[in-house]
């Protein structure tokens, strides 16, 4: 009895609060702050909303911690041209391969087009394979590496070249959805299928719009009382975001790895390599006087004395030679350029946003058909087109599709000899082309940046404010990728 009256204070405050307010909707995660109804509840319409998760790191890949750096030159401009003047900017968090792509990796892809469209449409393999033909030398023997660099097993480490812009952007699709076709087999929902063929293949986004169906094992339960089952979707915190080339601002922001060059936001040094000092061989007791990267150390030397060779490599060398930056990344210095995301022009510095700079925007949109449904194309991925003038109407933050020149057009940048008169512009490409001398302009809408330095640079340009550009259906020998994603969710990780 004593018991049941101490009780009755307890009981008697329980039922008022229950009288009075229900539900907390203010310290349930489960339940709308906005409307009171229950989330993931099919009585109340099966709006589902998934726990809040880091997002996992994809095969390949390390943290990139962002913040702010001024960007550009830290070198005398020995060129003067004025290219990539120094200008602080700001880099959210991202991702980034810890190594270029190598050999290995890069017929695997090979390996898989082959496989899905060798049989029906063996020009998409065709159109993928590297340029191998990138080796030859009019007057040098190196037609060995035409023959062996790419294919020979001893070589599954080294980077891979030959391969141009447009070749590495279709790698990017490719490595995005084979990650997260995995992702979906080991979970259990899906059946790995060796047996696709042609536009009959998992694409993430083929898969998410319901126009790709892969054998289903375990169906995701639906929580919507009209729907038994669904699709993964993005909502669902598993799908890792597209693997990407990263922009020239991330690349450099990465490559100088100033995380450890810093002591509560104060900068020791702006570093002219992805190390600390001027010097170029290794001051650490342990590895004194090793060179710190791939690169040409004098006229003719490319890999040093018999017997002490100073960097080890007469070409390229092994993805993980030297020593990691300070976020991990190897070779951010020497053994291959890199090719990055941005179209070239030589004042990017001063017209990008101070926010994620990036010139080479062109906005898209999904094409449909006249039922309103996505289309896909013959390898199975969604068409697209660029966005429509209906779209654009009324926007106040972009007013055209393409951005590539935005700024600083081509027409300024346009090289012409002869008479005016014989020049012909061929359009989309804003290429300038003389018909008299079959000279042209360089610096169109498909020139790009790339980065690095290379086995047959000069250490000049291995310091990443430097920058050079090439036509994006363009190979070279020493010139290779890596790739990026975005970081979403917060910055740090943890």
């Amino acid at each position: 009895m004593k018991m049941m009256m101490r009780l009755f204070p307890v009981l008697l405050i329980a039922l008022m609060l229950w009288g009075c307010g229900g539900k907390d909707v203010t310290s349930s995660g489960n339940v709308s702050t906005t409307t009171g109804w229950d989330y993931n509840d099919p009585e109340n319409g099966g709006f589902e909303v998934m726990t809040a998760s880091e997002q996992e790191t994809g095969p390949g890949l390390t943290l990139i911690e962002g913040g702010t750096f001024t960007m550009g030159k830290t070198q005398d401009d020995v060129l003067y041209d004025w290219n990539n003047m120094p200008r602080r900017v700001t880099i959210s968090s991202f991702y980034m391969d810890i190594t270029e792509v190598r050999n290995v990796d890069y017929r695997e892809y090979i390996n898989w087009l082959s496989r899905v469209f060798g049989m029906n449409n063996p020009q998409v393999v065709r159109a993928a394979l590297p340029d191998t033909l990138v080796w030859r030398d009019p007057m040098a023997y190196n037609e060995p590496y035409v023959e062996y660099y790419y294919r020979h097993p001893s070589f599954n480490e080294y980077p891979v070249v030959g391969v141009n812009w447009l070749q590495a952007q279709d790698y990017c699709i490719w490595r995005t959805d084979r990650v997260n076709e995995m992702l979906l087999v080991d979970m259990g929902h899906i059946e790995l299928s060796t047996d696709q063929q042609d536009e009959r293949n998992f694409n993430t986004e083929a898969y998410i719009y319901g126009l790709y169906t892969p054998n289903i094992i375990n169906p995701q339960p639906s929580l919507n009382p009209n729907i038994e089952s669904r699709l993964i979707n993005m909502e669902d915190g598993i799908l890792l975001p597209r693997y990407r080339l990263p922009t020239e601002a991330e690349w450099e922001y990465a490559a100088l790895g100033l995380i450890g060059n810093t002591v509560d936001e104060l900068l020791w040094e702006r570093r002219t390599y992805p190390w600390n000092g001027h010097n170029l061989r290794n001051d650490n007791p342990r590895d004194m006087g090793k060179m710190r990267a791939n690169f040409v150390r004098g006229k003719g030397d490319m890999m040093g004395m018999a017997g002490s060779l100073n960097d080890g490599g007469s070409i390229t060398v092994p993805v993980k030679s030297y020593w990691p930056n300070d976020y991990g990344l190897y070779c951010m210095a020497g053994n291959v350029n890199e090719w990055v995301q941005d179209v070239y022009r030589p004042l990017s510095s001063q017209d990008v946003s101070d926010f994620r700079p990036f010139r080479g925007n062109q906005f898209d949109q999904m094409s449909i058909d006249a039922n309103g449904s996505p289309m896909i194309d013959s390898l199975g991925r969604l068409q697209r087109e660029p966005v429509s003038e209906a779209d654009l109407e009324g926007r106040l933050n972009y007013r055209k599709s393409d951005y590539r020149n935005y700024k600083d057009g081509d027409i300024e940048s346009v090289f012409e000899t002869g008479e005016k008169s014989q020049d012909t512009y061929t359009g989309t490409s804003s290429m300038y082309i003389n018909t008299e001398t079959e000279r042209m302009s360089l610096l169109s809408d498909e020139t790009r940046v790339y980065k690095g330095g290379s086995w047959k640079d000069r250490a000049y340009w291995m310091s990443p404010g430097e920058r050079r550009f090439l036509i994006e259906t363009e190979a070279k020998e020493d010139l290779g990728f890596r790739c990026a994603m975005i970081r979403v969710g917060t910055p740090t990780g943890f």
